[in-house]
């Protein structure tokens, strides 16, 4: 048949409609939203609740509670020192994090059990542990008094508590990423006259700057809302170490409930501005991670 003669029966032939993409995972919107009702469910409407308990106070009445110097100091001590734990953290996580998967040395399966130790360990056991241990007459505490260091019941023992239960966040979230970290170019930057150092910076560490970020946050997520091991080795004086989450406690046993929830929204603002500008840092370094094709 003459080419002139096929084209016009092309022509009429009924568009192909493209076919829809089948879905992975069967039943997937059923799925997603029984997912969105549970976290609704378990996460958005207990926070809804303590928003709309606060509005008993009125405006005035939180700026009054939130600006009482007891209440700053407690926010400013929770804070502070859940930011400090978690950078020293990272330095920390990533160190044993090392160490345990590029070294091999005797006991490092022990080693490797015992990073999630605080995980298992009920806070109130950890925070009886911590204590007796850097307590005046403890053993670490003891040593530390004679040279003038008191850790427990001072705001240095809630540093410990927070290092203590941040830890393994970090340690978790950055073992992955090393044992998947390909050796090629760290032995190319080497053969081209890189030091060991050198590598590290420039090599190894954009790879993992986005798990350390990860990790940090996690760690200071968790820190902010520490209570068992906290309260224990704290000492919990007013103005001095007396942590935020252990001042809504003391709000609600006083009956004082719009006040506790007014806090409590304070520290859920903070917490999520802190988060938000660290999880853009973290998107910031996965894209400057990926190449250049990626991006």
């Amino acid at each position: 048949m003459p080419a002139e003669s096929v084209t016009p029966l092309l022509a009429a032939l009924p568009a192909s409609t493209p076919r829809r993409p089948r879905r992975v995972l069967p039943g997937l919107p059923l799925a997603l939203g029984i997912t969105l009702f549970w976290v609704a469910a378990i996460v958005l409407l207990p926070l809804s609740a303590a928003v709309v308990k606060t509005l008993d106070l009125g405006w005035d009445g939180l700026v009054e509670v939130i600006l009482a110097p007891r209440v700053l100091n407690s926010l400013k001590l929770s804070f502070s020192i859940a930011l400090l734990a978690a950078a020293v953290n990272v330095v920390l996580g990533l160190a044993l994090a090392w160490v345990l998967v590029r070294d091999r040395f005797p006991g490092r399966g022990l080693v490797d059990a015992l990073v999630d130790l605080p995980f298992a360990l009920p806070t109130a056991v950890a925070g009886i542990a911590l204590t007796a241990l850097y307590a005046p007459t403890g053993w670490l505490g003891a040593p530390l008094a004679q040279l003038g260091i008191q850790v427990a019941f001072k705001p240095a023992g809630i540093f410990v508590a927070l290092v203590f239960i941040g830890l393994p966040f970090v340690v978790r979230t950055l073992q992955p990423v090393l044992i998947d970290l390909e050796h090629d170019a760290e032995e190319a930057a080497r053969t081209l006259g890189a030091t060991p150092t050198q590598v590290f910076l420039r090599v190894v560490l954009p790879a993992l700057l986005p798990s350390l970020v990860t990790g940090f946050v996690l760690a200071f997520a968790r820190g902010v809302g520490e209570y068992g091991s906290v309260i224990f080795i704290a000492g919990n004086l007013p103005n001095v170490s007396e942590i935020a989450p252990l001042l809504i406690v003391t709000k609600l046993e006083q009956y004082e409930y719009a006040a506790a929830t007014g806090i409590a929204v304070v520290m859920l603002l903070v917490s999520v501005l802190v988060m938000g500008t660290l999880n853009a840092v973290q998107a910031a370094a996965q894209r400057r991670a990926m190449p250049l094709g990626m991006r």
